[in-house]
């Protein structure tokens, strides 16, 4: 099982540092523009393979796509990262660029690759890798859904005052502060409502600081966060290698589901050995679809800045 990770930064090299450790990949190619980069990160990260326990070997090439040939899966993480006050469409402009020649190089040399998308905006990347390569769309999954049913599960521990393995949660529609439809009704800690536990108020609380889990980091930190990103792609990259049939919410290509049609925006899919083994569609309630069609609005919104 092959990996190719796409930029070397922080997020990049997160990815594959957790892809890594979990042992179930034979290689992880990393690859970046700047040079030595990925070859410096790639040897860093491998002197750490005797203390952590993982005989995956780490590879770094410097824009040589010729080197991520017959990758399993492939993640494309590069693009500029967001500094505090801006917001993730702000990035559209340099990023689709990027994303565009990315994705081509890669099937070029990986035709069957499934390609995993985290570079901002997410929604509008991903939407842009199907318009613009032949892959089936079962191939082509945005990350943000994971990453942010991490940072509501996070939230909801932390206002439980319960641990985190006892919570289950989800969000779906847009990866956008204003665009993501936490599923509070459906939270549960260990099958129970959440609603027995905090009040409305307290809950609605979280909701709020959900929506705004990656603008606080940036605020904290000077720039996009890369741990439980890194964490976000490891979980689905391991999904689709160990065919492990997993139910994330991720950003995919609806046509019909949830009455939405031709964008891309996070919902609950299965994931195994062909990528999107299915798209689970769930009940909403009416404050529920009214969310979900608002973040599709904003979504289209920004697709319509892409030049496709």
């Amino acid at each position: 099982m092959k990996i190719t990770v796409v930029g070397a930064g922080a997020v990049g090299a997160s990815c594959a540092e957790y892809i890594a450790i979990k042992n179930f990949a034979s290689e992880v190619v990393i690859l970046d523009i700047k040079e030595g980069f990925a070859e410096g990160k790639a040897m860093d990260l491998m002197q750490t393979a005797s203390l952590n326990g993982f005989d995956t070997k780490i590879t770094g090439t410097t824009g040589d796509y010729s080197k991520t040939a017959n990758s399993n899966i492939c993640v494309i993480t590069s693009g500029i990262p967001r500094k505090p006050g801006m917001t993730r469409e702000e990035l559209i402009g340099i990023n689709a660029g990027i994303v565009k020649m990315v994705s081509a190089s890669l099937i070029k040399h990986s035709p069957d690759t499934i390609i995993i998308v985290v570079s901002n905006p997410m929604d509008t990347m991903t939407y842009l890798v199907h318009k613009t390569t032949d892959i089936p769309k079962n191939r082509i999954i945005g990350m943000g859904g994971a990453l942010d049913s991490a940072r509501f599960k996070y939230r909801l521990a932390e206002a439980l005052e319960a641990p985190i393995s006892d919570i289950d949660g989800m969000v779906i529609g847009g990866h956008s502060d204003k665009g993501m439809v936490p599923l509070t009704r459906l939270a549960t800690r260990n099958s129970v409502p959440v609603s027995q536990f905090i009040s409305d108020e307290r809950l609605a609380q979280v909701l709020e600081d959900t929506k705004v889990g990656g603008a606080t980091l940036t605020g904290l930190l000077g720039t996009s966060a890369w741990y439980a990103p890194g964490a976000a792609v490891s979980g689905l990259v391991q999904a689709i290698a160990c065919d492990q049939k997993k139910i994330f919410p991720c950003s995919v290509l609806l046509n019909g589901e949830y009455g939405l049609n031709d964008l891309c925006i996070g919902v609950p899919v299965v994931l195994g050995k062909n990528g999107i083994e299915k798209i689970v569609e769930i009940e909403l309630n009416t404050a529920e679809k009214a969310h979900m069609q608002e973040s599709a609005v904003g979504v289209q919104k920004t697709n319509g800045l892409l030049e496709l």
